[in-house]
């Protein structure tokens, strides 16, 4: 009987529906078993983790170990060609975030263009006039930039475009004509992109091509008095330069929902800056969405230990061929 360990607190409906499953045995963290983690995994053929990184370490204390699926889409916390390597398959929830990250983009997006921040603290210091509203602007006619046209990205440019704001997109492993299909312009020089944008909003998975691809340089290319969104990856971000683009007044804002160290250790200088927005990586955990990202968790397992993974939610498919 395959055992499954969920080994980071998910939602209740996803344990249920492994509860609720014949034929398998779990461990969960609300369970009574206890243990270390070793102890957990040592007889786990499936598991589903959040916050835990899934490395060679991870592998040596699961040796029956088959799948491991991520609470979530992004998965650089998980060694995947160690994964590979031990023909262990990683899966993701492809699409149970997708929503609730895309409109946490847009709440950001509107949060710095009415410098909400600022106004409330004023508001709070008994200030009913509030110096600075002439600063604040409508999304709506703005053009925004949306790097990256995924699952997120898509659903964040329909929001831009509902808002009234003109939408383009660069994504080169795209079709333009794909974009286009979708109702917005395709950008191909990322670059004249940049300087044509009010605002850029990021969407990218984190990786080698990807670290650290907004620095110094990205910034100065942006418009001046434009506003940069990141609810992808802290590590896409330089923030250092970011900080220097804001306070030179090259950019008017920014909203983060991601920093480079997680969780924060020492509060980054970016915090002591007015025009910046930070929320602490929650775009994905509305009720709604933790509960999509356990459930569909959950379904992962089932479908893998009864031999029909969705291939969609499979990140390195090559496991699955035969062999």
């Amino acid at each position: 009987m395959p055992h499954v360990v969920v080994v980071d607190p998910i939602h209740p409906g996803g344990i249920q529906r492994l509860l609720d499953a014949p034929g398998i045995t779990l461990d969960h963290p609300g369970a009574a078993t206890g243990g270390d983690l070793a102890a957990r995994l040592r007889d786990a053929e499936a598991a589903i983790v959040r916050g835990t990184a899934v490395n060679a370490a991870f592998l040596a204390m699961a040796p029956r170990l088959r799948m491991v699926c991520r609470h979530g889409v992004g998965y650089d916390l998980v060694d995947v060609p160690a994964m590979t390597r031990r023909g262990v398959v990683v899966m993701i929830t492809p699409e149970a975030n997708a929503a609730s990250v895309a409109e946490h983009a847009l709440m950001l997006m509107l949060a710095v263009a009415r410098r909400v921040l600022p106004v409330d603290a004023g508001v709070r210091r008994g200030e009913w006039r509030v110096r600075g509203q002439s600063e604040t602007f409508e999304l709506g006619g703005r053009r925004v930039l949306v790097l990256g046209f995924g699952r997120i990205g898509t659903r964040v440019a329909r929001l831009c475009a509902a808002f009234g704001m003109r939408v383009a997109v660069h994504d080169p492993f795209i079709p333009a004509g794909t974009i286009r299909g979708a109702g917005f312009e395709a950008v191909k020089d990322r670059d004249a992109g940049l300087a044509a944008a009010d605002v850029v909003t990021l969407h990218l998975p984190a990786g080698e091509a990807t670290r650290g691809m907004v620095d110094a340089a990205f910034l100065a290319a942006m418009k001046p008095g434009a506003v940069l969104i990141n609810t992808a990856r802290g590590t896409l971000l330089d923030e250092a330069a970011l900080e220097a683009a804001l306070r030179s007044a090259h950019l008017s804002g920014a909203g983060l929902d991601v920093l480079r160290v997680e969780p924060m250790v020492t509060p980054p200088p970016l915090l002591a800056l007015d025009n910046v927005v930070v929320t602490p990586h929650v775009a994905a955990s509305t009720a709604e969405g933790l509960q999509r990202m356990a459930w569909d968790a959950a379904g992962n397992v089932l479908d893998f230990l009864a031999g029909r993974p969705d291939p969609d939610a499979v990140v390195n498919r090559e496991v699955l061929a035969p062999r």
